[in-house]
C-alpha cells in the first residue's frame, strides 16, 4: 500500500471492503453502461467480454479481481512443513509466511495492524476459506485451461512493460518458481470464476427496492461521477524544506509537460510514486465524486475532460490530477468512446512477445506517417473490423475486456496507445471521439438494480463463503 491510499482510508482488515473487493463503487450510470449493448458480440468487435473480471489486487477472500503483482508465491523452503489441511488441499508454513509478509510490505505503519500472533491466525483463517472454495470449485468440475493462464501470464509481462523472457529472469532475480507462480494465478482465477457463479444468483432485487433507491439513495441523486487519474510525487516523513522545494519543483515540472500534452500515462510510469495505479495510467475508475478526497474533487472542479490541474499537496506529496471523465448522475448521462483498433491473434507458432514487437512497428509507421491508421488495421487487423478501418463504433464504459478498457480510458481523441495484450491478441487502439449520452427509464432501473446487487455482494459472500468453511473437514497441526 502507498501513502496515497490514506487518502482513501483503505481498511486493513483481511477481509476487504466491498469497495476493496470490487474497487470503488461505481455510479448509477456507470452500473447501467456495463449492461448497454451486452449479447451484441460481432466478429467485428470480437474483443468485448461483459463476462470478463477487472484485474488489480491479490487473492484475500472474497477478491473479485486478478493480481498482476509478479511477487505471488515463491519458491518452497526446505524447513517447509504442512499448517493445515482442507479437504485435500493443503496450507504450509510457507503460504502463511508469505501472506503475512505481503500484508506488511503493503501497510508501513504497522500500528495499523493487529499483533504478529492475531495477524498470523487471520491470515491462517483466510488461506482455509480459500481453500475450502478451490476443493468447491474442483468437486464441481470447475477447472481453468493452460491456455487462459497462459494469456493472464503475457499480459501480467505487458502491464509490467516486460517480455516472457524479462519476465522469468525478474522471479528468477526475485527468488520466485515460475510453475508455482503458474499455480497461483491459476488458483486465483479459478476463485474469482466461482465467486462470480456462486455468489452474484444470491442477490435478490426487488422493484420496491429500485424504486427506493432511485427516490431517496445519494448516489442516484449525485451531482457527478468522476474519473480521475495522478501522478504522485511522494514526499517521505521526515523532508526539510529544501527537499520539500525540490519535490514541488519536480511536480510542477512533470504538471507543465503533462498540460502541453503529453501523453500521461507514459507521465505516470515515468514518474509516479503510487503503485496501485500504475497498471491504469495513474487512474482511479469512475466513482462518485463523494467517494474521492475532497482535495482532488476540488483540484479538477471546473476543468474539461482531458485537462490537468495545478499541482496540488496532500500528506502523501505532490500531485498531478487529470480529469479523465465526467458523468452528471442527476440528469442521467454518461460518457461512450468511439475507437478503433487493430487486432493480431496469437497462435501456436507466434506468442503475444512477437506480436507486440510485430505491433510496435505498426505502431510506428503510422506515427512516421507512413500509412494510416485505417490503412494498417485494413491490412494487418484478425477481426472483422479491419474492413472498416479497425472503427468499433460506440462504446459504453465496461463494454470492453478490462485491458482494453483500462487503456482507451487514458487516451484522448486521435492518440494511439502502445501494444495491448487480451485474451485475444495484441491490440494497438486509438481513441477517435467522445460523447455523452442520455439515459432512458429503463436504462436507469437497470442501472439500480446493478449497483444494489454490487452492494448486496458482501453480505452474500460472507453466507457463501461461511457455509462453505462449516461444510469441510478441516485439519489443524501442530508445528513440527
Amino acid at each position: 500500500m502507498t501513502p496515497m491510499t490514506d487518502l482513501f482510508k483503505r481498511s486493513t482488515s483481511l477481509r476487504p471492503s466491498h469497495a476493496a473487493r470490487l474497487g470503488a463503487r461505481r455510479g448509477l450510470c456507470l452500473a447501467l453502461s456495463l449492461l448497454i449493448g451486452l449479447g451484441q458480440v460481432t466478429p467485428a468487435m470480437a474483443q468485448i467480454d461483459p463476462d470478463d473480471v477487472p484485474m488489480a489486487a491479490p487473492r484475500i477472500p472474497g477478491a473479485r479481481n486478478l493480481s498482476t503483482e509478479l511477487k505471488i508465491e515463491g519458491k518452497r523452503v526446505t524447513s517447509d512443513f504442512i499448517v493445515a489441511v482442507v479437504n485435500q488441499e493443503v496450507i504450509t508454513h510457507t503460504d502463511v509466511d508469505k501472506r503475512v509478509a505481503r500484508i506488511e510490505e503493503s501497510v508501513p505503519d504497522r500500528r495499523r495492524l493487529p499483533d504478529p500472533a492475531t495477524l498470523r491466525q487471520q491470515v491462517l483463517d483466510a488461506l482455509i476459506d480459500e481453500k475450502a472454495q478451490v476443493s468447491f470449485a474442483r468437486g464441481i468440475g470447475l477447472s481453468i485451461s493452460d491456455a487462459e493462464v497462459d494469456t493472464a501470464i503475457e499480459n501480467i509481462a505487458a502491464q509490467n512493460q516486460l517480455t516472457l523472457a524479462e519476465l522469468r529472469q525478474r522471479m528468477v532475480s526475485d527468488g520466485l518458481d515460475f510453475e508455482r507462480y503458474r499455480g497461483s494465478l491459476r488458483e486465483q482465477i479459478l476463485l474469482q470464476r466461482l465467486r462470480e457463479r456462486e455468489v452474484m444468483p444470491r442477490i435478490q432485487v426487488t422493484e420496491e427496492e429500485i424504486d427506493t433507491f432511485l427516490r431517496e439513495d445519494p448516489s442516484a441523486q449525485a451531482e457527478s461521477n468522476l474519473n480521475l487519474a495522478h501522478i504522485l510525487v511522494r514526499v517521505p516523513e521526515g523532508s526539510g524544506e529544501l527537499a520539500v522545494r525540490q519535490l514541488q519543483q519536480r511536480a510542477e515540472q512533470i504538471r507543465d509537460r503533462a498540460a502541453v500534452g503529453m501523453n500521461f500515462t507514459q507521465l505516470v510510469r515515468e514518474n509516479s510514486e503510487d503503485r496501485d495505479t500504475l497498471e491504469s495510467g495513474g487512474a482511479f475508475g469512475l466513482r462518485p465524486a463523494s467517494t474521492l478526497p475532497p482535495l482532488f474533487v476540488n483540484a479538477v472542479r471546473g476543468l474539461k475532460v482531458g485537462e490537468v490541474s495545478q499541482v496540488v499537496r496532500s500528506n502523501a506529496g505532490f500531485h498531478i490530477i487529470k480529469l479523465v471523465e465526467r458523468e452528471n448522475v442527476a440528469q442521467a448521462r454518461y460518457t461512450q468512446q468511439r475507437a478503433r483498433h487493430i487486432l493480431l491473434r496469437t497462435t501456436p507458432k507466434l506468442g503475444a512477445t512477437e506480436l507486440v514487437a510485430k505491433m510496435k512497428g505498426i505502431r510506428k509507421g503510422i506515427i512516421e506517417g507512413q500509412a494510416s491508421f485505417a490503412q494498417m488495421a485494413r491490412q494487418h487487423s484478425e477481426d472483422g473490423s479491419g474492413a472498416r478501418g479497425g472503427d468499433l463504433g460506440w462504446s459504453s464504459p465496461g463494454q470492453y475486456v478490462p485491458e482494453f478498457e483500462k487503456v482507451l480510458i487514458t487516451l484522448q481523441p486521435g492518440e494511439i496507445s502502445q501494444p495491448v495484450v487480451s485474451r485475444f491478441g495484441v491490440h494497438l487502439i486509438q481513441l477517435i471521439e467522445r460523447r455523452e449520452v442520455q439515459l432512458s427509464e429503463a436504462q436507469r432501473r437497470d442501472a439500480a438494480r446493478a449497483v444494489l446487487k454490487e452492494r448486496g455482494f458482501e453480505a452474500a459472500y460472507e453466507e457463501w463463503a461461511r457455509e462453505l468453511r462449516q461444510a469441510a473437514w478441516v485439519e489443524i497441526r501442530d508445528e513440527p
